[in-house]
């Protein structure tokens, strides 16, 4: 058997534990015997993953939930597969659980023609859809489910004490999850959910990429500050709220300017 690693009290994240990049963070979260997996990444990561599960002494039947944090490729391509091994329920947002259910390719990412990415995306039946307000219950412990969608339409982030998994909200360098309409982002919504994140008195986020970080307002800040300029470009087409150079251009039509 293993040593656990553990992030923080009631926390395994999987790459940390391997000491080596796996894929997307997936958090293991345990009370007990009884624990929870917090997205799952690629098909072809599952074995390795439920190897580590094994070698750290969790019994597969202790497995409460398997939690869908949203619905892109690169965190979800292996649900199905992991629920089918582990026999756990799979939980998601609305928004999210109707893409796992089809096998959406083109929402989750798994199929992007014009840069020859092809990938499967397995179906899955979601047992369980969850939304702002709910709870998941690991042994004694209780996950707050928080709806921050901008990122994408379903992406949840959820709360264990003074720690937030805080999805593609926001990383260590301020990066944030990428920003497409065809994604279903909306740069107000990640906007509003920044500003939850920051108002809130969480301690520490626990990112879907990378390695966790304290929360710190100015850090937030000068993300926020940065999208609200994403909200009025070009760059972000549909994403953004307006294009305040159409404006200008409109007024020198009517004026009759001269370029200058």
């Amino acid at each position: 058997m293993l040593p656990r690693n553990t992030l923080f009290p009631h926390v395994i994240e999987l790459n940390h534990q391997a000491r080596r990049r796996i894929g997307c963070c997936v958090y293991l979260v345990f009370d007990d015997a009884e624990w929870a997996l917090l997205d799952i990444g690629y098909e072809d990561s599952v074995d390795e993953i439920i190897e580590l599960v094994r070698q750290l002494d969790f019994p597969f039947s202790k497995c409460q939930a398997i939690v869908a944090s949203h619905a892109d490729v690169d965190h979800i391509q292996g649900l199905a597969k992991a629920k089918q091994i582990l026999k756990a329920p799979v939980l998601a947002h609305p928004k999210a659980a109707d893409l796992l259910e089809k096998g959406d390719r083109l929402a989750s990412f798994a199929e992007i023609a014009a840069q020859n990415i092809d990938l499967p995306m397995p179906p899955v039946e979601i047992d369980r859809r969850i939304n702002d307000g709910d709870v998941i219950q690991i042994g004694s412990l209780e996950l707050q489910v928080w709806h921050t969608p901008g990122h994408t339409d379903g992406q949840l982030s959820f709360r264990l004490g003074e720690l937030l998994f805080s999805g593609d909200n926001l990383f260590r360098d301020g990066c944030v999850g990428v920003i497409d309409a065809h994604h279903g982002s909306s740069i107000v919504d990640f906007i509003k959910s920044l500003e939850r994140i920051k108002q809130s008195d969480v301690k520490w986020l626990l990112p879907s990429h990378g390695p966790a970080f304290r929360k710190e307002d100015a850090h937030i800040d000068r993300t926020i500050a940065r999208l609200e300029t994403y909200m009025h470009m070009a760059d972000f087409g549909t994403c953004a709220v307006d294009w305040p150079l159409m404006d200008e251009w409109e007024q020198e039509l009517v004026e009759g300017r001269p370029p200058s």
